[in-house]
């Protein structure tokens, strides 16, 4: 995923994250560039000190547990998002690959963790490969491409499972179900997976040439593709990085579960797509970091917990308030981006 170049004849494009402000920036474009990167983090901070002084239940053990390992599964799936998004692309499949993952690594447990973890790693990043030759080759729309696959992916989930009778129970005892239930200094196992997936995906976006790439090609993809990118390998890896994260996610899933549940997914690529936007990152591509989609994952969770801890609040309107939050962010998010372009 990192390789340079030379078939091209040019030189590697050295591209600085453009979140990153220019030596010698405004007071008007750090502070743009301050409220995109870390508006989130303040929010999450905000809302986490209004809920723990609102009630009693939010800052008790189990319950930060409970929302950290479900965090954990949206996470990383959102961390494959990220790439995508950051790109200019999207994918809608991760909901489907999701449930898919956990049904094939929760059939596949019966024959042992390897084939647990790499059965579902295998299948959808498949899928996500051929997303991302489909969109780079063939310069097909992302939404559709992804779009395609999302409804095929379901389908094929249903066919393993017999159009969904037919559920797969992980053995508690295996090395598998640790994964999804075991503890690690206190904290789920699940937790310490997402976190090491998170630095290794920091570093490779901030700190290697294929992260350039990417940040390259959202913001300008022909520029990119004349200062030597190769243009369509980065979008066939984001593609293939996408749903590998969201089959891992499903396996650890499935994992902490013990069992493939057919009903899970649905609308998981809207609530990865929210984290990564609420997080910073750009819709339009060419700006984003790994640690803003940690915490936009996060502040959902916060909010959902909050609504579920007034209890009184129905689920349509749940949704109304995520929705209603998700609009402000992105205006605010698109209002800072042009706020900058012009200063």
């Amino acid at each position: 995923m990192t390789t340079d170049v030379q078939d091209t004849g040019k030189a590697a494009p050295s591209v600085n994250p453009p979140d990153e402000e220019p030596p010698g920036a405004s007071r008007s474009e750090r502070l743009s560039t301050l409220a995109q990167q870390h508006g989130a983090l303040v929010t999450l901070v905000v809302a986490m000190v209004a809920a723990s002084l609102s009630f009693d239940t939010f800052l008790t053990g189990d319950n930060l547990e409970n929302m950290a390992v479900s965090s954990a599964f949206l996470a990383v799936v959102a961390l494959g998002m990220t790439f995508v998004i950051i790109t200019g692309g999207i994918d809608l499949s991760v909901g489907s690959l999701f449930a898919l993952g956990g049904v094939l690594a929760a059939w596949g447990s019966r024959y042992g963790t390897a084939v647990a973890l790499l059965l579902p790693l295998a299948v959808c990043g498949l899928i996500g490969l051929v997303n991302g030759v489909l969109i780079a080759r063939s310069r097909l729309a992302p939404f559709i491409v992804t779009l395609a696959a999302m409804l095929g992916a379901r389908g094929l989930m249903l066919a393993v499972t017999d159009e969904g009778s037919q559920t797969y129970l992980v053995d508690k005892d295996t090395f598998f179900a640790t994964l999804g239930q075991g503890r690690l200094l206190g904290i789920g196992v699940p937790v310490w997976i997402t976190v090491a997936l998170f630095v290794l995906g920091a570093v490779v976006l901030r700190r290697t040439r294929f992260g350039q790439y990417v940040y390259a090609v959202g913001g300008n993809e022909d520029a990119a593709a004349l200062m030597g990118a190769p243009v369509a390998r980065t979008k066939i890896a984001v593609y293939t990085l996408s749903g590998l994260c969201a089959g891992l996610a499903g396996a650890l899933n499935a994992a902490w579960l013990v069992s493939g549940v057919t009903i899970l997914g649905s609308g998981m690529e809207l609530e990865a797509i929210s984290a990564v936007v609420i997080g910073g990152t750009l819709l339009t591509g060419g700006s984003g970091f790994i640690s803003g989609s940690l915490v936009g994952v996060l502040l959902l969770k916060v909010i959902q917990n909050v609504i579920n801890q007034i209890g009184s609040l129905d689920s349509a309107y749940q949704q109304v308030v995520s929705g209603a939050f998700l609009a402000v962010v992105v205006i605010a998010q698109t209002w800072l981006g042009r706020r900058r372009r012009v200063l």
